[in-house]
């Protein structure tokens, strides 16, 4: 079984290797106003703005040699180790194993980053995007896309070896051309990636690891709280009741809970059994 190891240092490496820009991208941070300061989403009243938006689009994605350069010339400071056999990426009838420990937490991770990566992707790509969309409804899911495109190759990055294989997608129940079908199915993505990452982190056992996952989280929260005010402007529903408890808290789910939710919209059958609980 392969096991994966970051600590908190590896955070510092990775700014290098990436360049603080691109870093801020993937993290931008604990407080809302950093996220949109470049990018405006909501004016003062609340409105919906066609300001342009700021965030460069990735070039291209993270080289792991790149990654793995750094780390090794760091090595006082970072450790990186991917050990173990290959077991993993074995498919059979009980599907791809996502593994066990913190490597099984961020494979179960990576998995929900590919969904969304893909379905955004495809959302932007369709012919009938410029059509379906304003102008400044464009410029959000893409800047969404953007960011999903980060998030799902940094995990595949860090996981290195340990990575589990390319998911392959079914999108058929959705209707990219209709807007409310695609919104609503973003939706769907973005309120369970949020309870996927809250409810995984208290089964992680490496700090720097939740540390990681605590700063994509508040990205995924500050896309599923966009989603919900195209679909219902001006309203509460950005952060709804059937989100947000009664003290105020997102909601959490298990990876079992979260696995069936997206088993609809993934053809690849995945085997969550080894996860800690």
């Amino acid at each position: 079984m392969a096991h994966i190891f970051l600590i908190p240092a590896v955070m510092k490496i990775l700014a290098e290797v990436v360049g603080t820009d691109l870093y801020s991208k993937i993290f931008p941070g604990e407080d809302l106003w950093l996220f949109f300061k470049n990018q405006s989403i909501y004016s003062m009243d609340n409105e919906l703005t066609t300001t342009k938006t700021q965030l460069r689009k990735l070039k291209e994605p993270l080289k792991r040699r790149t990654f793995i350069k750094y780390a090794s010339a760091s090595a006082g400071t970072v450790a990186l180790i991917v050990t173990g056999c290959k077991d993993d990426d074995v498919v059979n009838d009980q599907g791809v194993d996502l593994g066990s420990g913190d490597t099984g937490i961020l494979n179960y991770a990576y998995a929900l980053e590919q969904l969304e990566a893909a379905f955004y992707i495809t959302v932007v790509s369709n012919s009938a995007f410029a059509a379906t969309f304003s102008v400044a409804e464009q410029a959000i899911l893409t800047d969404i896309r953007d960011h999903e495109i980060i998030h799902r190759d940094f995990l595949k990055t860090a996981l290195g070896g340990a990575a589990i294989q390319d998911l392959e997608v079914d999108f058929t129940a959705v209707n990219f051309s209709n807007r409310e079908s695609v919104l609503n199915t973003a939706k769907t993505f973005e309120d369970l990636g949020v309870s996927a990452y809250n409810g995984a982190g208290k089964l992680l056992a490496d700090g720097g690891l939740l540390l990681v996952a605590g700063k994509i989280v508040s990205v995924e929260a500050r896309h599923a709280a966009a989603i919900r005010d195209l679909l219902n402007p001006k309203s509460a529903d950005f952060a709804g009741d059937n989100v947000i408890d009664a003290s105020g808290l997102d909601g959490a789910k298990t990876p079992i809970e979260v696995l069936t939710a997206a088993d609809p919209f993934i053809k690849t059958k995945i085997n969550g059994s080894n996860l800690p609980t």
